[in-house]
């Protein structure tokens, strides 16, 4: 194992473009980052409030792993960012972080929100019926490392992406760790082709994602799955 983490310089030779771990200055710009830097994907929007949604994806990966943490700055604007965590069973599970932001900030009681639960009610009794598996926790010691990585719509093709993904990956090869997942959508094409463009496979059965439409159709889950 090496004795320093590996340094952020040798991650792009595009000099407009930086990749470096997070610093506590970049909380204001990831906040504004946040709500449109999905733009185009199936999880562009989930119930239509980024600030819960945020608080669910976003900064507890800030607050609690900030080394893990990766951000890519482009002509000195943050532009996208990639939130990791070592040891996914030792983090708070989606499920906890829904219920901390849903009890804070209330999403189920504005109107646009309010149609996606109910929306998600009626999905969930549907699949419980029909015996159908639903999108959920994903916990393996095979792949105990997981992350959300988001680029935005203009700085897509910069190498940005890639550049994020490679310091989060000599992270992992510096700490020693065995393997890493995500999860993604199905829908979501042209993440599905990067992520299997460094090193990713699916992994599982793909699950239903109540409450969630992408071009008017339910969508499906799927976990991928990358050994190190």
């Amino acid at each position: 194992m090496a004795t320093a983490q590996p340094s952020s310089r040798r991650l792009t030779a595009m000099a407009a473009l930086e990749v470096r771990p997070y610093r506590d200055d970049d909380s204001a710009a990831l906040a504004v980052l946040y709500p449109t830097v999905g733009a185009g994907s199936p999880t562009a929007s989930l119930w239509g409030d980024p600030e819960s949604e945020a608080a669910i994806y976003l900064f507890p990966y800030v607050e609690l792993e900030p080394e893990s943490f990766f951000v890519a700055v482009l002509d000195g604007e943050l532009v996208g960012y990639l939130a990791g965590c070592v040891d996914t069973a030792a983090f708070p599970t989606e499920s906890a972080r829904m219920q901390a932001a849903f009890a804070r900030y209330k999403p189920f009681l504005r109107p646009t929100a309010m149609r996606f639960f109910l929306r998600s009610g009626v999905d969930a009794l549907r699949d419980a019926v029909r015996r159908v598996p639903v999108a959920g926790d994903f916990v393996d010691p095979r792949w105990p490392a997981h992350l959300h990585i988001d680029v935005a719509e203009e700085a897509r093709g910069t190498g940005a992406a890639d550049a994020l993904m490679e310091a989060w990956l000599d992270r992992l090869r510096w700490l020693g760790s065995p393997g890493c997942h995500l999860q993604t959508l199905r829908e979501n094409a042209r993440g599905v082709a990067f992520f299997e463009r460094m090193g990713f496979r699916a992994y599982g059965s793909e699950a239903a994602v109540p409450g969630l439409r992408f071009r008017g159709a339910r969508v499906r889950q799927v976990t991928m799955v990358r050994e190190l």
